[in-house]
């Protein structure tokens, strides 16, 4: 057991231990492990550099190594040279970057994630059938952006809250739709799709859940958690969406306090003053070994007991676009293309 200095610094006493509660599911996702490989694989196909449109998934860790393969992370296709190829980030991209891809003749892979593919068919499908659509999300995300991008200008109202439901006036409330972004809090969607069917009872619902089974599976983990921690550190950048929400959902569970944190080193261990029960969960864009790296640096302050608490388990898979899933992992520099 470890020994601490007491508060005078003088009489060595023992660290206090350490209930740490383990969520399950957290991490990965099947989108986000998709986007991953497709990165991985352009590089072993096609050799350094593969430009990359923003972010691949939001994870300053994730987006470091990929660097350090040879990936280069752009803003815009404007900022890729015609002669390289490009991935498109697992948020999904406006139609207009295909296209413009498509007319400068580059190689181009799209990671989006197929569960917001999804719901950009189901907003196409609802535009189609007449109906204007609100999307329920986060202005700046790209998701919503790449969301918003596949209809026409003005076809996509955003909201964010039940009072941005108040102030909706769509033209025809009877040809109202929704689709929603794919990393909410489920709670305060909830609420929202509440107050849009209250006041628009005729708004038409997606066919299927549009907040993605891993958003769902994490939360729902850390609400079965939250009530026993003192303190809860959620691992994620923050410009995850999905791993800010793990913090909200958790203080509304129950947890006295929430932090999120890049790794290891973003930890404030005066957080733990007081504190005998710990919950740790990750982000679906967080790798699992910056989860190893807290444990151990949590048991090197104070003895650790570990316990598990998983609502479900995971088994979903996506398949890899064709150009990538058939070459395997040998270079292949396509010499004859670039």
């Amino acid at each position: 057991m470890a020994d601490t200095l007491s508060d005078t610094g003088q009489t060595p006493r023992k660290a206090a231990p350490l209930t740490l509660w383990l969520a399950s599911p957290r991490g990965f996702c099947a989108g986000v492990d998709r986007a991953i490989q497709i990165v991985e694989r352009a590089l072993a196909r096609w050799g350094p550099p593969v430009y990359v449109r923003h972010e691949i998934v939001h994870n300053i860790h994730v987006v470091e190594r990929l660097k350090a393969m040879g990936a280069v992370f752009v803003d815009e296709l404007a900022d890729c040279p015609d002669d390289r190829p490009v991935v498109f980030s697992a948020h999904g991209v406006p139609k207009h970057v295909p296209a413009e891809a498509q007319a400068r003749n580059m190689v181009y892979v799209d990671a989006t994630c197929p569960l917001v593919s999804k719901v950009h068919v189901e907003a196409e499908r609802h535009h189609a059938e007449g109906r204007e659509i609100v999307l329920i999300g986060h202005a700046g995300h790209p998701e919503v952006e790449g969301t918003m991008g596949q209809l026409p200008d003005g076809a996509v109202t955003l909201i964010e809250t039940v009072d941005d439901v108040a102030r909706l006036a769509p033209a025809d409330p009877a040809r109202l739709s929704f689709v929603t972004q794919t990393t909410l809090s489920v709670d305060d969607t909830a609420d929202i799709v509440t107050a849009l069917q209250a006041r628009f009872p005729a708004v038409a619902a997606p066919h299927k859940e549009d907040i993605c089974y891993a958003t769902t599976n994490r939360q729902d983990a850390v609400k079965a958690i939250g009530a026993r921690c003192d303190l809860l550190l959620v691992i994620g950048s923050k410009t995850s969406s999905n791993s800010v929400r793990l913090v909200e959902v958790g203080l509304r569970a129950g947890a006295n306090a929430a932090h999120l944190v890049d790794d290891a080193t973003g930890i404030d261990w005066s957080w733990f003053d007081g504190v005998t029960s710990v919950g740790l969960t990750a982000g679906a864009s967080a790798p699992e070994d910056l989860v190893e790296d807290v444990i151990a640096a949590i048991a090197r302050h104070r003895p650790v007991t570990i316990e598990t608490v998983e609502v479900t388990r995971e088994g979903v898979t996506f398949k890899l676009p064709r150009v990538l899933a058939e070459f395997g992992t040998h270079p292949d520099p396509l010499k004859s293309h670039f």
